[in-house]
């Protein structure tokens, strides 16, 4: 494909010209509802995160969506820097995939981007009847103009049912993906990079499982994934199958270095709690390493003796030289230097929740067999709830915002105060010369006390684009 010099399409030509793009002043976040008896639709919340701003730092509009039950997750563009060549492409609209119930919304943030409104609804029975796909989760912008979202299984939320759906710019169905015969045996997130002409998807596990909650057998009966697919891109082919083993249980967040010329990345699993990076072979295969490993930790007053950190989310600033991971139940956001991806070194960590905080009927039990419990702050008078989940990062690698909610069934599972309680957002000073994380003593969405009742915050974009919605081509 050629990439065009002078045209200019949405985005930035370069990783590193992203970095200097405009200070966010805005962030759009998925608020859930589902599974909170209040009889509301989720919605998307729209945050001021300009700190000159009389409103900074509240819920300056909320766009409920039009039934109940969605459970909106994660979210994506319609078009991104991979058609930065293309004057005729725009960054316009946010897709809202529906985790449970299959439904995908197209957000128009155009017309008033302090205040979007619903563009079009692409109906769950349409893309089943098309490509037998449901349970949408990642939605990536390709540089045809076209959007793709993978998809967790079919609809009896069987995992051998899973794959990737195709919408084109009018977000219609196209239809699957991959080639047929070639769909995963687990669905999740995906990442491209065109220059290695190749695809990597992740594997949470079947929808008829991880909807019910976490039940640790449902791992050994083989109903959640420890595998990457490769594919070959843009063809579909699946190439190569990577198993993971028992270091790489439940990968999900996947992401390759922002350079497009690089070929390594990594992929955060979350029950094992390590990173795990991927590399291409002087062969052309595919190889992987453990990176980081995050290690459980001995507790007491738990369901389990021993409790993972739960990777549930990381991501790479866009010069790739540090790596940002949450640790879900132990409470920690974790900054690494990956300036050599071999060997990774930590450089900040802060404690913004968990199971552990002190307050906590559970204690961590030290190798000495003391025991001890994790100092979380207080931001703005109030008691910081669950662990640090979603995160993400200023163009310039600055800022990290933080939310809270995993997934509502499993939010009620492990952190049964969250849904009655409601998430919040935090914001994380970080030192990108020598490394740290510090907590914005000044920056606090609750989103406990929003109009309808406590809700539950996901996952975040800015409207000009960020660390994880961008490849480039």
């Amino acid at each position: 494909m050629e990439i065009g010099c002078c045209k200019k399409g949405p985005g930035y030509a370069t990783p590193l010209e992203a970095m200097s793009g405009p200070r966010e002043s805005l962030l759009y976040v998925t608020c859930i509802y589902t599974g909170s008896g209040k009889g509301k639709p989720d919605y998307l919340a729209t945050v001021d995160v300009d700190p000159s701003s009389p409103s900074y730092s509240k819920v300056i509009h909320r766009l409920p969506v039009p039934y109940l039950g969605d459970e909106l997750h994660h979210s994506g563009w319609n078009s991104c820097s991979s058609c930065h060549g293309d004057s005729s492409q725009e960054r316009r609209f946010l897709v809202l995939p529906s985790l449970v119930s299959g439904r995908i919304y197209a957000i128009d943030t155009q017309k008033n981007p302090r205040g979007p409104s619903l563009h079009k609804v692409v109906e769950p029975e349409d893309i089943l009847k098309k490509t037998g796909l449901a349970y949408p989760h990642t939605a990536h912008c390709l540089a045809s103009g076209d959007i793709m979202v993978s998809c967790l299984g079919d609809g009896d939320g069987k995992a051998e049912g899973s794959g990737f759906l195709l919408l084109d710019s009018e977000f219609n169905v196209k239809g699957r993906w991959e080639k047929p015969g070639h769909s995963p045996s687990f669905g999740y997130d995906f990442w491209y990079q065109p220059r290695h002409k190749t695809m990597i998807s992740s594997s949470w596990g079947a929808p008829a499982a991880f909807t019910k909650g976490f039940n640790l057998q449902h791992v050994s009966d083989g109903l959640y994934g420890k595998h990457l697919y490769v594919y070959s891109w843009p063809e579909g082919e699946l190439k190569q199958t990577l198993d993971l083993g028992d270091s790489g249980l439940l990968p999900l967040e996947i992401r390759f270095l922002h350079d497009p010329s690089k070929d390594t990345g990594f992929v955060g699993c979350a029950l094992t709690s390590n990173m795990v990076r991927f590399f291409k072979t002087p062969d052309g295969s595919w190889s992987h390493e453990v990176a980081i490993s995050v290690k459980p930790l001995k507790v007491q007053n738990w369901i389990l003796p021993d409790m993972p950190s739960l990777i549930t989310d990381f991501l790479i600033s866009l010069d790739d030289r540090y790596l940002y991971l949450a640790n879900w139940l132990h409470g920690d956001v974790r900054q690494y230097n990956i300036e050599d991806p071999k060997n990774p070194v930590l450089t900040g960590q802060v404690w913004v929740g968990g199971l552990i905080q002190k307050g906590s009927p559970i204690v961590a039990l030290a190798e000495d067999g003391t025991t001890w419990q994790s100092e979380v702050p207080e931001v703005q008078g109030k008691r910081l709830r669950g662990g640090p989940q979603m995160i993400q990062l200023s163009l310039d690698g600055k800022r990290l915002y933080v939310t809270n909610s995993l997934f509502s069934t499993w939010d009620h599972q492990f952190y049964p105060d969250l849904p009655r309680e409601g998430s919040h957002m935090l914001q994380i000073d970080v030192d990108t010369e020598k490394g740290g994380l510090v907590i914005n003593p000044n920056f606090f969405v609750d989103f406990g006390s929003e109009p309808d009742g406590p809700s539950l915050a996901h996952e975040m974009r800015y409207p000009g684009g960020d660390c994880t919605s961008d490849i480039w081509v």
